[in-house]
């Protein structure tokens, strides 16, 4: 008997479906996505058991290293020029350079002396991180009373609230929150000046930013 042939016939399965639906993910991923720009000084924050979620918008990040230098960043850009703008302007100093604006804006924080300001941002770029790691914002008081900390935090609140027309940002006022991320090192003593001067100028509203630390459940036997 000879052997019965049995045709063959091809699958086929339809993916359009299935592309559909990766690019529906790829594109939620894309937009839900918070894409975070690396900080040329690491800080390790301590541990707490309170589970607060820190803003992601308007914000003054106040960072402090092991050794207790202070460094800042903003996350408005346009905040970010006015605030140097107004401070350079307050203290009879030269205006920065289209070229050192465009430095400054870019830089992840900022964090050096008034005075020294305009030299480091004339630095290669690759040599400013290793700088920066060096140097930090003075606290201590100067002409006038308030530390360049203080004026700081001063022109970058009210540049918030009082947006410049003449900068072309068109943003609306809004209210600047203060974070403040120390490391597990730094010293007691340097976390709480930066507090005292904060309150000096009536600034008592702040988040100290912590790492969750998990609690550890022992069973039972």
């Amino acid at each position: 008997m000879g052997k019965v042939k049995i045709k063959k016939s091809d699958i086929w399965i339809d993916m359009t479906p299935m592309s559909d639906v990766m690019v529906l993910l790829l594109t939620f991923f894309m937009m839900t996505s918070t894409f975070v720009t690396p900080e040329p000084v690491q800080v390790n924050t301590p541990q707490s058991q309170s589970k607060v979620k820190v803003p992601d918008v308007d914000v003054l990040n106040i960072l402090v290293n092991p050794e207790g230098k202070v460094f800042m960043s903003m996350d408005k850009v346009p905040d970010l020029e006015q605030t140097v703008k107004t401070i350079l302007e307050n203290n009879g100093m030269p205006a920065l350079s289209p070229a050192q604006l465009k430095k400054f804006k870019d830089d992840p924080m900022f964090g050096v002396g008034l005075k020294e300001l305009h030299g480091y941002l004339d630095l290669p770029q690759s040599q400013m991180v290793k700088v920066l790691q060096t140097k930090g914002i003075p606290t201590d008081s100067i002409a006038g009373g308030m530390s360049e900390f203080q004026q700081w935090v001063k022109v970058a609140k009210r540049s918030a609230k009082e947006p410049d027309p003449s900068l072309g940002n068109n943003l609306e006022s809004h209210e600047l929150k203060i974070c403040i991320k120390a490391d597990a090192k730094t010293s007691y003593k340097t976390v709480k000046k930066l507090m005292s001067e904060l309150q000096d100028m009536e600034e008592n509203r702040y988040q100290l930013i912590t790492s969750y630390k998990v609690q550890e459940t022992k069973e039972v036997k």
